[in-house]
């Protein structure tokens, strides 16, 4: 009897040895970030989503128009009480503006200063995965990251974190005036702000979701590759290590005092016309969203200014000191790898002739500049299709020449790899390859919408074996510093922008063989460069 009690007592404090060391450990899909612990949703067996983590205070009453508040962790560990927190559902989206597609803008939230962030199953502290931060595009109007999930990439390669950014938009992120100088009154760039301050969180904590906050490469397409080439330019430490910029929206960096006639319009349309701007900017303080929306999407597509309307980036003085296309010139940028790119037929830039589309498209531009813009592009030289002279001269200067721009930096300073995404959206015009095609195959055939929604459209298996090639040379950047590294074995080798201009043409396979790949090796033609050097020559004018 003494040695049965012997043997139970003897299991008893095994037992008491295990259980301490089962309950704590955590399961795949919770993280404790030590002022929080956040359950996300098991995606897939290998993936965790985190979805809605807040980066920052909630921009709400009088942080309305400033740049944002650091998080006060101190806040989220009380309101959590001990009781782990749900980050399995996507959060509100910032609020909209009006893409003119019929809606009216407006749809969202306010305190949307979140990430999403999407690890590989039990990655936690240690782990030092190397780390995506995903700027997304829209204008600087628009955009709900939940159109564009990472969710199947960690699934494909497991072995990286990504965080991908919410960040105020419109008038909310990007009001300006001049008396935002004075910090008592706002700041300009709000939007921009939530991104650095995105990037800020990320070394700070990303760490506790397998992250390394020193292996962090930023990316983003359309307004994010514009966002991605500022973040290069800016006055703040580059949190960073590596770059990519897809179709890089060249949109003009107007200066505070020429936005005055837009932040004037606005504040009338938003019921706040009256007084000093210090008493329009209390006013437009405690203004409806429904007002700020409406005030918002009148100016953009119904106020008669002839000058700046949209709510963008400014050239403030602080964040940004000149326009990035002469920083980038002067070498003033963080000098990290990059990749830049575009597709093969996109333009911005739209008009009755060429001169009317870049004149609206650059404000500054006089119709003698444009009709300087419109002979570096003589018909001639595009076999006499007015298709496609009209086509590259208004695309190049909106967004194509973006590419050869930062490439031609970088690849002075570090390394830099260069791309044309010629494969069309299967859902539109079969034989253009137009602005944002990429996102459909990037991100499981997303087709984004109005008030930030969006359609998934089946692929079929060309398209998954061709997403796959494209994502494997993004992540492969991301881990190694370089596309090549971790590429498919079927994909090409994909060469340096260098002295002979190389770049990689990304497309299906032609005969839709998955086992094969369609990208090839192509030189950037002369011509190209030399219109391109023109664009880049004309920064006092384009602003960009």
């Amino acid at each position: 009897m003494a040695s049965i009690r012997k043997v139970a007592f003897s299991a008893f404090l095994l037992l008491q040895n295990i259980l301490p060391a089962l309950s704590s450990s955590s399961p795949d899909n919770v993280v404790d970030t030590g002022y929080a612990t956040y359950r996300g949703n098991q995606s897939f067996p290998n993936t965790v989503a985190y979805l809605g983590i807040p980066y920052a205070e909630p921009p709400l009453g009088d942080l309305r128009f400033r740049a944002p508040l650091p998080l006060n962790t101190t806040r989220i560990s009380k309101a959590a009480g001990g009781q782990v927190i749900d980050a399995s559902e996507y959060p509100n989206f910032c609020i909209q503006g009006s893409i003119g597609q019929g809606d009216a803008g407006g749809a969202g939230s306010e305190d949307c200063l979140k990430v999403n962030i999407y690890a590989p199953s039990g990655a936690k502290k240690g782990s030092n995965l190397p780390v995506l931060v995903y700027i997304h595009g829209g204008g600087y109007y628009f955009g709900n990251p939940r159109n564009w999930p990472f969710d199947h990439w960690v699934e494909q390669s497991p072995n990286v974190v990504i965080v991908s950014v919410y960040y105020r938009l419109d008038s909310l992120g990007f009001l300006s005036t001049p008396e935002f100088s004075d910090a008592k009154n706002g700041d300009n760039n709000a939007g921009f702000s939530d991104q650095i301050e995105a990037l800020k969180w990320v070394n700070k904590h990303i760490a506790s979701f397998g992250g390394n906050p020193n292996a962090v490469t930023i990316n983003g397409q359309s307004a994010g590759g514009s966002s991605v080439e500022l973040h290069l330019v800016a006055n703040a430490e580059p949190l960073f290590r590596g770059a990519i910029a897809q179709s890089v929206y060249r949109t003009p960096l107007a200066t505070p005092e020429q936005r005055v006639p837009q932040f004037q319009l606005f504040a009338a349309q938003a019921g706040c016309g009256s007084g000093s701007v210090t008493a329009q900017l209390a006013c437009l303080r405690s203004a409806s969203v429904s007002a700020i929306a409406r005030a918002q999407d009148f100016v953009q597509f119904q106020a008669d200014i002839t000058t700046y309307k949209l709510f963008q980036p400014v050239v403030d003085g602080k964040i940004f000191s000149d326009f990035p296309t002469r920083l980038l010139a002067n070498g003033k940028f963080a000098k990290v790898p990059i990749i830049a790119g575009s597709t093969s037929n996109e333009t911005l830039a739209g008009g009755a002739t060429i001169e009317a589309a870049l004149e609206s498209y650059f404000p500054s531009m006089s119709n003698e500049t444009a009709n300087a813009f419109v002979a570096e592009y003589p018909l001639s030289e595009f076999a006499d299709s007015t298709e496609l002279q009209v086509q590259l001269a208004t695309g190049e200067p909106s967004v194509q020449c973006g590419r050869n721009i930062m490439a031609t930096a970088g690849a002075k300073r570090n390394r830099a790899w260069t791309y044309r995404y010629n494969q069309p959206d299967p859902n539109g015009d079969p034989s253009l390859t137009g602005h944002s095609a990429e996102n459909f195959m990037m991100f499981q055939g997303s087709e984004t919408g109005t008030n930030g929604s969006t359609v998934f459209t089946p692929m079929n298996a060309i398209e998954k074996s061709f997403a796959e090639e494209l994502i494997a040379y993004w992540l492969s950047f991301v881990r190694a510093g370089d596309p090549n590294t971790y590429k498919l074995a079927r994909a090409p080798v994909w060469t340096q922008y260098t002295g002979v201009k190389s770049r990689i043409v990304l497309q299906q396979q032609p005969q839709n063989i998955t086992t094969k790949s369609g990208s090839f090796i192509e030189v950037e033609p002369a011509a190209e460069s030399q219109r391109c050097s023109f664009v880049a020559s004309q920064v006092a004018v384009t602003q960009d």
